[in-house]
């Protein structure tokens, strides 16, 4: 062995501990590196601008609108039951951009032609010491921000349990917000205005307005094998909110196989109310439709044996005031072709209602009740050109429904029926489980493909809340998830804002089956018959608005599906029905006018199949006199407006059914029309090319 000298060792030991200490910092700092990232990208019009950060491995984003900080630092990732963590220890694994500009057509809707147009960041994460990976996909529009998750095909793992969600909603500042309880069954509440402060649980929509007038939505597109999410306050900060999901019976919010996507979270911007409203950002993240024959998708109005069961002149079930028999329905036929109406809902027709809402009930979805002869119904509604709109209630009972589905399905098939209206008002069977949880959502999703199948198109009531599946989906036309009409004939009802506040919430999300078009506002007119029938506290609701307000609901509420909600014979030779009989409800295209949320909204849309515009202008309790810009108006064309307007002592309190008709001549792009709102009133306008 060769002899070295301590101090050859010291010098060698010495260059050793150098080295390593370089290499350690070396090493620091790649690692460092790889856990701290940032990227960005803005809309194709570069006033929005978003931006994704890997801080010490954990992601996050931020939304800016010029100078505007909409979303702060707001932390994204996952906690899992049974799967490591994904909200840190992560490294960047790469980071890629895309653009897309199209334009498709939707074969129903408020607008004909839709722009698509968006650039996008996907993100690569991986932890190496637990081996899991994830991708975000941020999509920015000019009109706001959609992330999602992806979980790929793991090693190790093949199925995912979603403990928690961790996307979180920072704010700037404790915003007026509007919005709904977080209420894992239903959306049928009146909406609080209140700082952001006060939100504890909410269902989506929820609308916020920021201090410097910036409007903002919060909601999620293409649901689909997912829970429905709602928002809860973050307990560390006051303007902050987080994701909250619908869990299961036993506590787990998703249950999926790998790879997985999560539904969008969206983040709509506008510098005006209106603008939220014209935003196409969530039907533009669902995936384009997959149907292979639209030819029975037919949007339409109806009348329906419906609203005699919510005031107490009928029942659902058979008996002395059984609404579903052969003789009303065939006098329903009649006047919704004497009217030029297309569709009948009969509710109440099938065997089983007895036990609705009993916790336990069993109905049956092709025996139709004793007094009701559907082949002699669908007969005579043939004969006089008008559709049959079914109708299947499963007061939550869902293993019921289901056993059911495809023979329910087929019943309306063989008949010639090509919608129905669906319902889930009741507990949830199987016990434990939620409306809004996944689920459910994939139970809704299975009852539009089985509709599909036997060319039908679906009313959903109780349901899930609307993500812009529709597009996907045509045949998933419209559904409830509102508080809604009947809300006014059982309870204290819904006041005037209501109807102000709803095209910039809940309508964001999709159309909505509110069922306006009430004339008897004061239920006076079948008051002998219901004073039989019903509680004297029953007898003191009432619809609470102006009879000019309910024909503005059917241009400012949009449904494809939109029913004149009233007993017929209240509409027989009333000379303000003429505007529901015109007023179509299939759009080329929409503007807003004006509107404050929560005070008054002006909505204009254009005819699909014809030169006509339709305007709806609606108010809150205050009386209020709007001039109307006819800016949206084809430049070069006269048009006649005919106006349906609260009369000038007309008030929904004091005297609601005083109206007034006028007609202008010589309207054209750019004039004015001006409207006087009564309080709680509102004004319908047909406009028609002169010629």
């Amino acid at each position: 062995m060769k002899f070295v000298p301590s101090t050859r060792i010291q010098t060698i030991a010495k260059h050793a501990a150098l080295l390593f200490i370089a290499l350690f910092h070396l090493t620091a700092l790649t690692m460092c590196s790889k856990q701290n990232a940032r990227h960005t990208i803005q809309s194709p019009d570069g006033r929005l601008t978003a931006n994704f950060l890997l801080k010490s491995g954990e992601p996050m984003y931020m939304l800016n609108k010029g100078n505007q900080t909409v979303i702060d630092t707001s932390h994204l990732g996952y906690k899992f039951n049974s799967l490591p963590a994904m909200d840190g220890n992560f490294e960047l694994v790469e980071a890629t951009t895309d653009s897309h500009d199209e334009t498709w057509t939707q074969p129903w809707g408020e607008e004909k032609d839709i722009r698509n147009n968006y650039n996008q960041l996907k993100v690569q994460l991986h932890n190496p010491a637990e081996n899991v990976h994830l991708n975000l996909y941020f999509r920015i529009f000019n009109d706001g921000l959609g992330f999602r998750y992806e979980i790929p095909q793991l090693a190790s793992y093949n199925q995912v349990e979603i403990a928690s969600e961790l996307t979180g909603f920072n704010f700037t500042g404790n915003h007026l917000s509007w919005w709904i309880p977080g209420d894992p069954d239903s959306y049928e509440y009146l909406y609080h205005e209140t700082p952001l402060s006060k939100i504890d649980s909410a269902n989506t929509p929820v609308t916020f307005k920021a201090d410097d007038n910036l409007y903002v939505s919060i909601h999620e597109a293409a649901l689909t094998n997912y829970a429905g999410m709602r928002l809860r306050r973050n307990e560390q900060d006051k303007n902050a909110l987080k994701s909250d999901l619908v869990p299961w019976p036993d506590g787990i919010k998703v249950k999926a196989d790998l790879p997985m996507q999560s539904p969008w979270r969206t983040i709509q911007v506008a510098e005006t109310p209106g603008g939220l409203i014209e935003s196409n950002m969530i039907l533009n993240l669902n995936e384009p439709n997959k149907l292979d024959d639209l030819s029975y998708i037919k949007p339409m109005k109806y009348v329906g044996i419906w609203w005699g069961m919510h005031i107490g002149v009928n029942t659902w079930h058979a008996g002395p005031h059984h609404g579903a028999t052969t003789e009303n329905a065939k006098r329903y036929v009649d006047f919704a072709s004497q009217h030029n109406i297309p569709g009948l809902l009969v509710e109440g027709w099938n065997k089983g209602w007895k036990s609705w809402l009993s916790g336990n009930n069993e109905q049956d979805y092709t025996q139709p009740y004793d007094d009701f002869n559907i082949q002699e119904v669908t007969r005579y509604a043939k004969e006089k050109n008008v559709g049959l709109i079914g109708h299947h209630e499963t007061g939550g009972n869902i293993p019921m429904y289901e056993k059911q589905l495809e023979e329910a399905f087929q019943y309306l098939e063989d008949r010639g029926i090509h919608a129905v209206k669906t319902g889930y008002a009741g507990e949830m069977k199987p016990e434990g489980m939620h409306h809004h949880g996944q689920w459910m959502v994939n139970h809704y999703r299975r009852v539009v493909k089985t509709a599909h199948r036997h060319k039908v198109v679906i009313d959903a009531h109780e349901p899930i809340k609307p993500t812009g599946i529709r597009r996907t989906y045509p045949n998933m036309m419209t559904r409830e998830g509102i508080r809604g009409m009947e809300y006014n004939a059982w309870s204290k009802g819904n006041p005037p804002s209501h109807h102000t506040i709803l095209p910039f919430t809940r309508l964001l999300a999709g159309p909505a089956d509110y069922t306006p078009g009430v004339f008897d506002v004061l239920l006076q007119q079948q008051h002998d018959k219901r004073k039989k029938l019903v509680s004297d506290k029953n007898l003191e609701n009432r619809v609470h608005t102006t009879l000019a307000k309910q024909l503005a609901l059917f241009v400012v509420f949009y449904s494809p599906l939109q029913m004149a909600s009233d007993l017929v014979e209240n509409y027989e030779s009333h000379p303000a029905f003429k505007f529901i009989e015109d007023v179509p409800v299939d759009w080329q295209t929409t503007r807003v006018v004006n509107g404050e949320i929560g005070q008054y909204v002006t909505i204009a849309r254009k005819d699909r199949h014809s030169e006509e515009w339709y305007i709806g202008s609606v108010t809150n309790k205050k009386k209020r006199t709007l001039n109307l810009s006819c800016s949206f108006l084809d430049s070069g064309k006269h048009y006649t407006a005919e106006v349906y307007k609260d009369g000038k002592t007309a008030h929904w309190k004091k005297n609601p059914t005083s109206y007034a008709i006028d007609t202008i001549e010589d309207i054209r792009k750019g004039s004015e029309i001006a409207v006087k709102l009564a309080g709680g009133g509102g004004a319908a306008i047909r406009l028609y090319p002169e010629e």
